[in-house]
Formats: C-alpha cells, sequence, structure tokens
C-alpha cells in the first residue's frame, strides 16, 4: 500500500503544473493548485552536493516541522572547511568527496583532494542524487530552489572551485575572481551555459522547482579583496551608509543565464519560476528582468517587501541568520516579514549537520537553528494559510495604536486582519476597522495555542482590544462573522 501511495504522489508530481505566481496575486505563489507562503529553516544548501548528507532524513524533518522550502546550491560553487566560522558546515564537504555536475577526470591535482574535473562530462552520481533530492521533496510538499551559481568570495573558495584553471583539464581562461560572473569571463562562460542547460533539462519534469540565478552577486565586487562582512549584526539595524548591490557587469551576465533559462524551457513542457537575489537589507529596485518572478534578499527589513510592492512579484528574504543563537531573533524577523506582504523566508539552520541531519545538531556557527524554531516557522506558516491572504495586502494604517510595540498587518478590509505585534504592549490595542460583528483571537506565537477569543460587535471607527498575557511577541486573527 505504501508503495501504491509513493508511486502516486511521484506520477501526480510530474504531472503537475510547476509552482508558479498566483493569478489573483502575484506576491505569492500557487503550488499544487493551493495558494502558498514559502518558509523554512533550512541546511547551509549542501544538501546534494555534498554525499554524506543525508537526504531523506533532512526532508522528513522539515515537513514534520510544518516547512515547505529549500535552498540548494548547484555545486558550481562550496566552501572550504572552516569557511565564515562554520565547524560543521553541510556546504563544505571533503574536497575528494564533493559532487558537483561535472565528473572527475583521470588526472590527478584537485586542489581540494583527489582528481581534477572534466568539465566536458558530467557526473552520473551527481545528477542521480539531484534528482533523487527533488523528486523526495515533492513527495513532502517541500519546494526546492536550485541556486544556480554563487559569489565565490575570496582565494580560499576560488582555490578549489572547478572552474579554476589548476582544478581542472580543460584549459579554463585564468581570469580575475571579479570576471568570473560576467560576460568577459573568456571561456568560462561556455561551461556555465552548458551547464544550466543540463540542470534545466534534468528538472524539467518536477513541478517543485524555483532557479535562483546567483546567490550574493554583490560579493564578488570584492573578491580580489578577500571577504567582506557583508552580515546585519542585529537585524532590526535600520539603513545603513552603504548599499551592497551587483554591478552592471554582473547584471548583464545574470540577464543571460536567466534568458538561458528560458530558452532551454522553450523546447520543454514545463516552464519553471526564475528568482534573482538583489541584495542585502532593503533597496528599491529601479528595474525587474521580465524574465524573474522572485525578488530575493538577504539580512532584510519588512521595508524590502514595501519598497518593492509595485514590481508585482514575490518579494523573499532568502537567506537570514548571522545574527547569535537566539530562537527568537529569527522567528520575530520572519513573522515581521511575512506579514508585511513577504511571500518567502528562508533561515540559515545549522542545527543540520552531516553528523545530526535530523536537525538537532548544537554547531559552532555565527547564526542558529533548531527543532523549537522550525515549530515555531510553522505556526507562522499555519497562521498565513489560515486566511484567505491572496485577498489581502500589507497595510500598517490599520493600527492606530500598540504602545511598546512594532506592527505589522495584512488586511483584507472588512473581512479578515492578520496582525503581528513585536514587543510588549504597555496599553490597548487600537485599530481602525469598518462597523460589523468581528472575533478576535489571540495566538502564542511559539505553539500556535489560542491564548484568548473574544466575539466583538464594531460600530466603526476605533476598535479598542485588550491583549492577553503574553511573553516577547504574539498574534492577532481578527475576522469578520
Amino acid at each position: 500500500m505504501l508503495v501504491i501511495v509513493a508511486l502516486g504522489a511521484a506520477a501526480q508530481m510530474l504531472g503537475a503544473q510547476p509552482v508558479r505566481l498566483h493569478p489573483a496575486n502575484p506576491h505569492y505563489v500557487e503550488y499544487r493548485g493551493r495558494p502558498a507562503v514559502l518558509i523554512t529553516s533550512g541546511e547551509h544548501y549542501g544538501a546534494v552536493l555534498n554525499p554524506d548528507f543525508d537526504q531523506q532524513v533532512y526532508l522528513r524533518t522539515l515537513a514534520r516541522d510544518g516547512l515547505n522550502y529549500t535552498r540548494i546550491f548547484s555545486g558550481s560553487y562550496f566552501e572550504p572547511q572552516g569557511a565564515f566560522g562554520i565547524a560543521r558546515n553541510t556546504l563544505a564537504p571533503l574536497g575528494s568527496r564533493a559532487l558537483t555536475p561535472w565528473a572527475r577526470s583521470g588526472t590527478a591535482g584537485y586542489a581540494g583532494g583527489g582528481n581534477r574535473f572534466d568539465l566536458s562530462q558530467w557526473d552520473t552520481t551527481y545528477f542521480r542524487r539531484l534528482r533523487d533530492f527533488v523528486r523526495l521533496a515533492g513527495e513532502h510538499g517541500v519546494v526546492v530552489e536550485v541556486t544556480l551559481f554563487s559569489s565565490i568570495y575570496g582565494d580560499a573558495q576560488w582555490r578549489i572551485n572547478p572552474l579554476n584553471r589548476a582544478n581542472n583539464v580543460n584549459g579554463t581562461d585564468s581570469v580575475p575572481l571579479q570576471r568570473v560572473h560576467t560576460l568577459d569571463n573568456g571561456n568560462l562562460w561556455a561551461h556555465q551555459e552548458r551547464m544550466v542547460r543540463k540542470i534545466v533539462r534534468e528538472l524539467n519534469a518536477f513541478d517543485n522547482v524555483i532557479y535562483e540565478i546567483q546567490n550574493e552577486p554583490w560579493a564578488d565586487n570584492h573578491a580580489l579583496a578577500g571577504p567582506i562582512n557583508h552580515y546585519v549584526p542585529k537585524w532590526e539595524e535600520e539603513w545603513r551608509n552603504r548599499v551592497e548591490l551587483a554591478t552592471e557587469a554582473s547584471l548583464a551576465w545574470q540577464r543571460r543565464i536567466a534568458a538561458v533559462v528560458r530558452a532551454e524551457e522553450a523546447s520543454l513542457p514545463k516552464r519553471h519560476l526564475i528568482a534573482q537575489n538583489y541584495g542585502n537589507f532593503r533597496f528599491p529596485l529601479p528595474t525587474v528582468d521580465s524574465a524573474v518572478s522572485i525578488l530575493n534578499f538577504h539580512y532584510a527589513t519588512p521595508e524590502a517587501v514595501e519598497l518593492n510592492l509595485g514590481w508585482d512579484r514575490v518579494v523573499g528574504l532568502d537567506e537570514t541568520g548571522f545574527a547569535g543563537s537566539d530562537d527568537a531573533t529569527y522567528r520575530r524577523q520572519a513573522w515581521r516579514f511575512m506579514l508585511a506582504g513577504g511571500g518567502l523566508f528562508d533561515h540559515l539552520d545549522y542545527s543540520f549537520s552531516v553528523e545530526r541531519p535530523d536537525g538537532t545538531d548544537r554547531n559552532e556557527a555565527p547564526g542558529g537553528g533548531s527543532p523549537a524554531l522550525r515549530r515555531q516557522l510553522g505556526v507562522l506558516k499555519r497562521f498565513v494559510e489560515g486566511f484567505d491572504f491572496v485577498r489581502m495586502r500589507p497595510d500598517r494604517r490599520v493600527i492606530v495604536r500598540a504602545p511598546g510595540a512594532f506592527r505589522e498587518a495584512l488586511v483584507d478590509a472588512g473581512r479578515a486582519y492578520a496582525i503581528y505585534l513585536d514587543g510588549r504592549l504597555t496599553g490597548d490595542l487600537v485599530l481602525d476597522v469598518p462597523a460589523g460583528a468581528y472575533e478576535a483571537t489571540w495566538v502564542d506565537v511559539l505553539t500556535g495555542a489560542t491564548l484568548a477569543r473574544a466575539r466583538v460587535q464594531h460600530t466603526g471607527g476605533r476598535l479598542t482590544l485588550a491583549p492577553p498575557a503574553y511573553g516577547q511577541d504574539v498574534a492577532l486573527r481578527l475576522a469578520a462573522g
């Protein structure tokens, strides 16, 4: 019976339309015929390229904790052990073990250990593992963002990269790190394009795939100077004097990669969404490639959503972390971003490791992650999806007064209000809502339990609600009826 169910799920996944922008509200996606928000606390992107990481246990853990998203790197970039202060980094397999789209040659001399790469040959083991991961993810209802490329950051990362001339047998051109992800990269472009086309063909049948062009392209600007501190020590920090964004040369290369994805899919049955990673923090985008459907920011504030809602795309907080190990930091960040109108939230969860693929590790890393945090993010996902949220729009103005708290609200005026308060109120909550009968339900953001519920007959204008006792933050569901 279990085999029959699994085969049925696989057939449904392969036959379904891929995840797409929701036709009624493109700030969200539609997945398998239902509107969805994409929320996760996932491993550090090495689930496929690290052959020692247990994919099945990992994906089962995400599904159990109520999460539906994960991000993987293609293998065109991975990290040396110890990079960024991460002790047990899933993105840093032993060099001789690393899987990439490219097969190993018979020639010794790879800087990470073992034989050099042959960029003209594909690694069948890698592609089998990639397909298996996406298939398993789909069976668990998990959408996979396949990040095709990443900034190389510095010499330590470039030293082990397969495109580095010293690490392959194909005579790739020696170019400065800043030019690897530009169109002025010599014969590297041909290998990059070929890899993209191969991955797109291999994954075309799946409905749970999104392609991201490049991770943190702005960091390539600083590559020759070595790694930069591009993380925010406190996510609440206000706007900084310096904005880190990709150069025009990088953007031109990214446009070409997006065009390659579209061109390859033109003769294939399915078309998948493309995401672009624009910058850290927040920034009003002056232009968006027509091929791009998801606007990703890292370490973002809620204003990243507000400044870019007009593009009618999903706005994502596609990576956060590097702000200590306190679960509350990332829970609060997630609630604020999603109730500001975000459609995607992705936390770097260092409790996943090769030794503990079930996410129970206590890793030495500049970030957090835990089973408790994942369950709390599952509460957020269920809270938002408990509304007809495609009808809702972010609107803080409905909250007239919330003394002592940051506030965010998704609103379907007169029908439903999803409100999040970050901080302990020092008085009553005052809202501006139309007259009508409402049910107010206060929700514990740690457990999803109801803290208090009341029916209110409102005559119009300002509605005053007394909050129940709660900890650091709380959510309110106000629904007509």
